[in-house]
């Protein structure tokens, strides 16, 4: 859990990342994925920056303890993923996340909560946030949310996923009723979508650029009316456009 971190399972993963790098390789290791921690509960950033600092995929570059100092800190530090709480002081998680969606539309936000409430799920994903965890999750599945979310892709608690599969199921389908319908290769974008493919791995399937490919996902989002590519993914799920799994 978020909050039972301890030193030991830190160190025994130090100990076995040390191990999978042989003497004498020479490893030429990308950036890693900038993250900035906004929780107004210490104990909970504290345990979240044990371990993602033996994480060498991820560097934590900023903690906040509420959400307009996270604002302030997103736009200083300019973070590649944002982990939010949703229920802070001062400003809320919700709030901060659609001001840190406006000013840095790049930047990806995966919210953290220690309980579903439906509207605070939707809310936050409509403000912009691209994955949804749970604070009793384990930290590997925190860091995979994270990895997910830099990637382009969409990670949401089990629970989470079903709420909203169930709240989808309830409006009507309508891509008929859209005033601009989507395109063909837009139809192909959400399918992918669905399958839970980033931007580069649609770009790949459909033989287009990734910038591309994040243009189309632009347009989707435009032309459903939806806030980020979670709800077009669920979109697409609902709507039966996912003829397959991704491999």
């Amino acid at each position: 859990m978020l909050d039972s971190l301890t030193p030991p399972s830190i160190n025994a993963l130090s100990e076995s990342t040390s191990r999978a790098t042989a003497p004498g390789a020479e490893v030429t290791d990308p950036a890693p994925i900038r993250v900035l921690i906004v929780d107004d509960h210490s104990v909970v950033r504290m345990g979240l920056k044990m371990f993602f600092d033996h994480q060498p995929d991820i560097e934590v570059v900023g903690e906040a303890a509420d959400g307009s100092e996270g604002v302030a800190m997103a736009r200083r530090l300019e973070p590649d993923v944002v982990l939010m709480d949703l229920l802070m002081p001062t400003m809320d998680g919700v709030t901060a996340i659609g001001r840190i969606k406006a000013e840095r539309p790049e930047t990806e936000i995966v919210t953290m909560t220690s309980f579903i409430e439906e509207e605070k799920v939707t809310s936050a994903l409509e403000a912009g946030a691209s994955g949804y965890v749970l604070k009793d999750a384990e930290a590997e599945e925190v860091a995979a949310a994270v990895r997910a979310a830099f990637a382009g892709e969409v990670h949401l608690d089990p629970a989470v996923a079903r709420l909203l599969a169930q709240r989808m199921r309830a409006r009507k389908s309508p891509e008929e009723q859209l005033a601009e319908p989507l395109t063909d290769r837009e139809k192909d974008v959400i399918r992918l979508l669905g399958q839970g493919m980033s931007n580069k791995e649609i770009g790949s399937e459909l033989f287009i650029t990734e910038r591309t490919a994040r243009t189309y996902v632009s347009n989707i989002l435009g032309k459903l009316g939806l806030a980020s590519r979670t709800q077009a993914a669920l979109y697409a799920v609902e709507h039966k456009l996912v003829d397959g799994a991704k491999s």
